[in-house]
């Protein structure tokens, strides 16, 4: 594989930005953040600053949720890459004419493994993953980001999706900062302004419908179709895989009772003792983003219903038990994600479709050819 051209650029941490891509920022039909021709830079924690040639065509990643960001900037063909395929959930894209993504066709990065020759077979223009998940969870090192910033192309992004991992010191980004940051790599500065307006709008309609004190709810990751042990996430606290429980004012049963929740640093587990102590008014159970509502009623919270402790669960006893929504979340996801719980949580106040498809399908594909 012949080496990249590129230019070295300031760093927060010991990783060099570079010059990345192939196509012309022309061909987004939008200019630079700052108005002018490429070169230009993005700069963004833990990496720092990296300066561009052109726009990437090809772009690795690990976190689904900026997947989902290249998708609403009408960049997901440039999606080489993907690390966990099974996380990347993409029904809602039918929801949207003209949006569509076929994860059968990304390198699914947890099978073919995270390494250094990895990466180099696959060539990106692009790493958009924070190099510090790579080396703190899969036990990569710092010459290896090295290795493939010289070889293939340079690391940009940031773990977003959750704050409870020790090593992450460095600065957060919340899902629409991130977004921004992702809308200057691909030039698509114009089309993040709609996209944030269009949230802006539904999140404002969703804070004049929901309580000032919302349920309180246990979200936990529980797999299989009749689970028995769970592992709990606090509620409270940043993490854009927990903004739709912010916006609707959930509240968190978990934060403040002596149970762990799941971070690198912990990997605790409680069965439905715990639970039925915790007696949420509301359960959500991650791992289930596959099945539809049906399914997921007629499997665990069938098996829940049955179950001698679990039916005591005050969650359980009202039939409020419900999918969790996707780890990694992306601004489209959100949308969906934010509108299925409200409707859930608040039936009185919500039904039906919250946002205009076709409005923000027009917003994901205008421009596109």
């Amino acid at each position: 594989m012949q080496r990249r051209r590129f230019l070295k650029s300031g760093s927060i941490v010991a990783l060099t930005g570079t010059v990345a891509g192939c196509a012309s920022p022309g061909d987004s039909g939008e200019t630079s953040p700052t108005g002018t021709a490429a070169p230009y830079s993005v700069s963004m924690a833990p990496v720092g600053e990296v300066t561009f040639d052109t726009v990437p065509e090809e772009i690795a990643v690990y976190m689904s949720g900026y997947a989902d960001m290249l998708v609403a900037l009408g960049h997901g063909d440039a999606i080489t890459a993907i690390g966990n395929a099974g996380r990347y959930h993409t029904d809602h894209y039918d929801e949207l004419d003209g949006v569509e993504m076929n994860t059968a066709e990304l390198t699914n990065l947890i099978d073919a493994g995270l390494t250094r020759e990895t990466f180099l077979s696959i060539g990106a223009d692009l790493h958009l993953m924070d190099p510090n998940w790579l080396t703190n969870v899969f036990g990569m090192d710092d010459s290896d980001i090295e290795f493939v910033t010289d070889r293939a192309g340079p690391f940009l992004g940031n773990t977003i999706f959750r704050r409870t991992d020790a090593w992450h010191d460095y600065e957060y980004y919340t899902l629409y900062e991130a977004f921004e940051k992702v809308a200057q790599v691909v030039q698509r500065q114009d089309r993040y302004d709609a996209i944030r307006s269009f949230h802006d709008d539904f999140v404002e309609q969703i804070e004049a419908g929901v309580s000032a004190e919302g349920p309180r709810a246990a979200l936990v990751w529980g797999g299989g179709d009749q689970p028995t042990s769970f592992s709990p996430y606090y509620l409270s606290g940043d993490g854009t895989n927990k903004k739709p429980f912010r916006d609707l004012n959930v509240r968190d049963a978990i934060a403040n009772s002596d149970v762990d929740a799941l971070s690198t640093g912990s990997r605790s587990k409680i069965d439905y003792e715990t639970l039925f102590d915790l007696d949420p008014e509301v359960l959500f159970v991650r791992g289930h983003e596959d099945k539809t509502r049906s399914e997921f009623e007629e499997t665990v919270v069938s098996f829940m219903q049955d179950h001698e402790t679990a039916s005591r669960i005050t969650a359980v006893e009202n039939g409020d038990v419900f999918r969790g929504g996707p780890l990694y979340m992306g601004p489209l996801q959100h949308l969906f994600t934010t509108e299925r719980f409200a409707t859930a949580l608040y039936p009185d106040a919500f039904e039906g479709e919250l946002f205009d498809r076709e409005e923000l399908a027009s917003i994901v594909t205008s421009g596109d050819a």
